[in-house]
């Protein structure tokens, strides 16, 4: 194949078709679709995959990445908990108590679940509880950390007293009542989800192994760390006796991101059909050209030009329009990234999102895809119309033009 007349064609290809300056026109049209399509691709790939792992990295946190809990008993005692800390060194433990509870502040009432939890294990476990006690000089056995909703919606001021009633039953008399304590409230936490900042409140494990007349040394369940908690799950399992379950957080709102990674691949779809419709003027480009010489190519395939030859200069000249656009598209998206990482172009309230910065994070699986997809669709494009260009009759385009 000859090279260079391969590439001296293409080159003048390229340049501005002042006879047919629609054709020029319709190739620059495609290499900006392609372009605009790639860079939106990777934007919007980079707000779907920051916004769940904003949601995971908050999820991870107030749902815990293991959590251990008795199946065909009603506790989970000590001597477990001594017996994991020893297997696995590498992970951190904290044991918890658990109960639903009404909170009650003057005239105002609202519903949660209260944890009671050792301070300094749960400190290394749980960052946000960790931040909020460590603002609080004296963290006694009634005392009480709740979420900031529950904190807004009591209008509750440190050192104040609040009463919890909580479901289980003291009997009274002829008649059953709530168990009720006086708490004093300390400080609030803040998650940046609602339905924790809502509903979450801590205290000691004392306070509610007394209140619910717990066994000594058992524990409702017990909150594991792990940097790796899909393999430490596995390994956890096997350890634990049957009447005791584990369960890692993305089990318990396997739904949740389940639908977050259909729609990431539905936007996925549906913003490549952009750089589909884009290509399509690499079509009807390269097939105005083929139409607009064909008495050019005719003549080259008289001269002894190949076939082969011909094909690659129409394939060439869409793949450079295309790839073009691809390569900008790249550039274009990552200083969108840039520009919405520094600059306060878009705002998100924090109520809703749990954050006010709009989340970006891309992953390098789907810059690949994304190159990958753009660069097989500009091929394919690119193709047909080279192919198109190899069936000219030479005999009678020279008879009649």
């Amino acid at each position: 194949m000859n090279k260079k007349l391969v590439n001296f064609i293409v080159k003048k290809y390229l340049r501005w078709d002042k006879k047919n300056p629609f054709i020029s026109i319709s190739a620059l049209l495609a290499f900006i679709g392609v372009a605009i399509g790639v860079m939106v691709l990777i934007v919007a790939m980079a707000i779907m995959n920051g916004t769940a792992k904003e949601f995971e990295d908050k999820l991870f946190t107030m749902n815990y990445p293991l959590s251990i809990y008795p199946k065909f008993t009603n506790s989970v005692d000590d001597k477990l908990l001594k017996q994991l800390e020893q297997e696995f060194p590498s992970l951190k433990f904290s044991p918890y108590f658990s109960s639903q509870v009404m909170i009650n502040s003057d005239e105002t009432m609202s519903g949660g679940i209260l944890f009671g939890v050792d301070v300094k294990k749960e400190s290394a476990i749980n960052k946000i509880y960790a931040k909020s006690v460590k603002k609080i000089d004296d963290f006694g056995k009634y005392h009480l950390i709740a979420g900031q909703g529950i904190r807004d919606e009591l209008y509750l001021m440190p050192n104040k007293k609040v009463t919890l009633y909580f479901t289980s039953i003291t009997p009274s008399g002829l008649s059953s009542m709530p168990k009720m304590k006086r708490f004093v409230y300390k400080g609030e936490f803040k998650s940046g989800l609602n339905a924790y900042d809502k509903a979450y409140m801590y205290t000691s494990l004392e306070a509610l192994q007394t209140i619910l007349k717990k066994p000594h040394n058992t524990y409702d369940g017990i909150h594991i760390y792990s940097d790796d908690p899909f393999e430490d799950l596995k390994k956890i399992k096997k350890f634990l006796p049957n009447s005791i379950g584990i369960v890692g957080w993305w089990q318990q709102n396997g739904n949740f991101f389940a639908a977050m990674q259909m729609e990431k691949k539905a936007l996925f779809i549906v913003l490549m059909l952009i750089i589909l419709i884009a290509s399509l003027n690499i079509i009807s480009s390269l097939l105005m050209t083929v139409m607009s010489r064909r008495k050019e190519i005719a003549l080259l395939l008289s001269q002894g030009a190949s076939i082969r030859e011909v094909k690659q200069i129409f394939l060439r000249l869409g793949v450079i329009i295309g790839f073009s656009g691809v390569i900008i598209g790249v550039f274009l998206g990552f200083g969108g990234i840039y520009l919405l990482e520094n600059f306060d172009i878009i705002s998100l309230p924090a109520d809703v999102y749990g954050t006010s910065k709009l989340p970006l994070l891309l992953s390098k699986i789907d810059l690949i895809f994304i190159v990958l997809g753009s660069s097989i669709i500009v091929f394919l494009s690119s193709y047909y119309p080279a192919i198109k260009a190899t069936k000219i009759d030479v005999l009678d385009v020279l008879r009649n033009e």
